[in-house]
């Protein structure tokens, strides 16, 4: 089935009163004094976060917002995929797919979409206008939960080319973060016809950790490579790319379990001279992505993607021929030597603010950046 089909967020306020509801009789877990965050999220900072969620967050105002944007559906592969496709005034721009990952959603690209598609509104210059096409993940958000096995981002990136094809541009750029930047590239090898060049923001390959590899690297790289042996902030992953159906059963029936799984990565990985997540993104924005995952239910498909995948991490690659561009904020894991052995880099950045979630941290710095990389290629 290859029909596109309007679509338009308008949840049940039902489904917003339970969740008032299961939020007001949440039973909260005890913590040890003094432990901070050191132990997981504090309870007395969930609880908190809880209660705006519960009390002050509106979520039909985020609603609305969302559906200013014109959105999609349509069937790829056996998935339904959603997505927001915002085309430019300037006739001559050039589409960009940009791709979220875990924990994210199209909600976290709202601050760059204006920007992007028209920056003439925006004090930028026309020529770097982009349509935008910013589909929602299989098994995430509004694309629905997936129905088989076997939905990697491999299988994703399969599912971009079609949607790019399906929508009529045969030229065209890519754009991600978190589980993006591994679909943008991925994109890029199955259409090099296609894809004039593919950026992202964050870590781009994994490091072997074979003698001589880490040689002549700086102090910050070394830092930046020690991540990957970080079992604190891999655990997460462990836990989705081995038992996923396991912690779903406590994500998907309570809202304060869904909130404080994600809440987590937005402290582990936002900008690390902010001290709690909602200092480094806007907390409204952030909740909007929490709520996503309530809402739709995609608590369990969206922890798949990670068990679907984990056969591919560190798996050795031919290296793409097409041009690429590397954004690293602080606490991403980004070296060039270990992207450049399996992506054509032929940008590179690194910044002093932002974090793991630029497109809410540090919008300006992202659109910048992503001008910068496609005035090289367009």
């Amino acid at each position: 089935m290859t029909k596109i089909n309007p679509f338009r967020i308008d949840i049940p306020q039902a489904d917003l009163d339970d969740l008032r509801d299961r939020l007001a009789r949440t039973r909260w877990p005890d913590e040890l004094p003094g432990t901070g965050w050191s132990y997981g999220v504090p309870s007395a900072y969930a609880r908190q976060l809880a209660d705006y969620w519960r009390t002050e967050y509106d979520w039909r105002a985020q609603e609305a917002a969302l559906n200013r944007y014109p959105q999609f559906t349509t069937g790829i592969d056996g998935q339904n995929i959603h997505f927001l496709h915002v085309r430019s005034p300037e006739p001559d721009a050039l589409p960009l797919i940009i791709t979220h990952g875990w924990p994210g959603s199209v909600a976290e690209f709202t601050k760059i979409l204006g920007p992007l598609t028209d920056p003439r509104a925006h004090g930028g210059d026309p020529a770097d206008a982009f349509h935008v096409v910013a589909p929602s993940l299989p098994g995430f958000g509004f694309s629905g939960p997936t129905r088989e096995t076997g939905w990697s981002p491999r299988r994703a990136a399969h599912a971009w080319a079609e949607l790019m094809r399906r929508l009529g541009y045969d030229r065209y750029g890519a754009h991600g973060g978190d589980t993006g930047s591994v679909i943008s590239p991925e994109l890029g090898r199955l259409a090099p016809g296609n894809v004039i060049g593919v950026h992202v923001n964050g870590a781009l390959g994994f490091p072997t950790f074979q003698p001589g590899e880490l040689d002549g690297l700086t102090e910050a790289e070394q830092a930046r490579l020690a991540q990957y042996s970080d079992h604190d902030r891999a655990a997460y992953a462990m836990v989705q790319s081995t038992r996923p159906q396991t912690v779903a059963f406590g994500l998907h029936d309570s809202p304060a379990g869904q909130l404080a799984w994600i809440v987590e990565k937005f402290k582990e990985w936002t900008d690390p001279a902010h001290a709690l997540p909602e200092e480094a993104v806007d907390r409204d924005q952030l909740l909007t992505d929490v709520t996503i995952y309530w809402l739709t239910g995609t608590a369990a498909s969206s922890a798949r993607l990670y068990k679907e995948g984990a056969a591919d991490w560190g798996r050795p690659v031919e290296k793409s021929d097409v041009p690429t561009g590397v954004a690293v904020f602080p606490g991403d894991a980004g070296v060039r030597r270990i992207a450049e052995r399996e992506h054509n880099v032929i940008h590179w950045s690194e910044f002093d603010r932002g974090g793991h979630f630029a497109a809410m941290e540090a919008p300006d710095l992202l659109i910048t950046d992503i001008r910068t990389f496609f005035r090289l290629v367009r």
